[in-house]
């Protein structure tokens, strides 16, 4: 009936009407496959990563600031998702200069301190240069291997990263889309940390979950405020920490 109204109106007021309940249709199945799809997600068998020890207390001192009591209580709920046996799926959410990389520093320790790889894909080799210099600054007196992968890395640094990764000599790889290039293979990815996740798709995310078995833990931030309605219902396959 809405479908004949929108077309062939009977009165205005019928047009209305069927504005309305075709927008209605089109949310409700929208949230309904949002539902569907978290709690398929919800279900992802994944690793536990429970243990935490000396580096994690390294990194910890090693900040010349007190962690926010938002750094803190973020940093809790990621550490009782990566203790779950089903894969995190979460979004991140905070200012630009809130601290959200050091969040991700400290977190993807506990992914090291367990034995898995982990990996931080920025949409910007210049970002990515960034996280980079941030890991090799707080991680200088532990000993973790940090590597960096962009477009403009030379074919001979590309097929040694490549080599190292999948024997696990790399712990933390730092790259940009180049990392979700089908020859780049892990030997345990555990974590992923997608920086700026606006600027990537749905499908490029899933890829990073192809990369191990069972699939890694997932967090993905982003610097742009939403509102909490917006993000229930766009983000509402996620978790949320802001």
């Amino acid at each position: 009936e809405a479908l004949k109204q929108i077309h062939f109106p009977s009165t205005s007021n019928a047009l209305y009407n069927a504005i309305n309940r075709l927008k209605f249709s089109e949310h409700f199945f929208f949230q309904l496959m949002m539902l569907s799809r978290k709690s398929l997600l919800d279900k992802l068998p994944s690793k536990p990563l429970i243990k935490t020890g000396v580096q994690t207390k390294l990194v910890y001192n090693t900040i010349d600031f007190e962690l926010t009591k938002a750094q803190k209580r973020v940093l809790k709920q990621i550490k009782d998702d990566l203790s779950q046996p089903y894969a995190m799926n979460r979004l991140l959410q905070g200012d630009v200069g809130s601290g959200k990389t050091i969040v991700a520093i400290m977190s993807i320790i506990i992914a090291v301190e367990n034995n898995f790889q982990s990996c931080i894909v920025a949409p910007t080799e210049i970002l990515a240069q960034q996280h980079f210099s941030s890991f090799i600054n707080y991680l200088s007196d532990i000993n973790i291997n940090v590597k960096i992968l962009t477009g403009s890395t030379t074919k001979s640094q590309r097929n040694l990263i490549l080599s190292d990764l999948i024997i696990g000599k790399i712990d933390v790889l730092i790259g940009t889309h180049a990392l979700f290039e089908d020859d780049v293979r892990f030997k345990n990815l555990g974590y992923v940390v997608i920086d700026e996740q606006h600027k990537f798709g749905v499908k490029q995310r899933s890829k990073m979950w192809k990369k191990n078995n069972p699939p890694p833990h997932v967090l993905i931030m982003t610097a742009t405020p939403i509102p909490r309605t917006l993000t229930m219902s766009i983000y509402g396959d996620l978790d949320i920490s802001v």
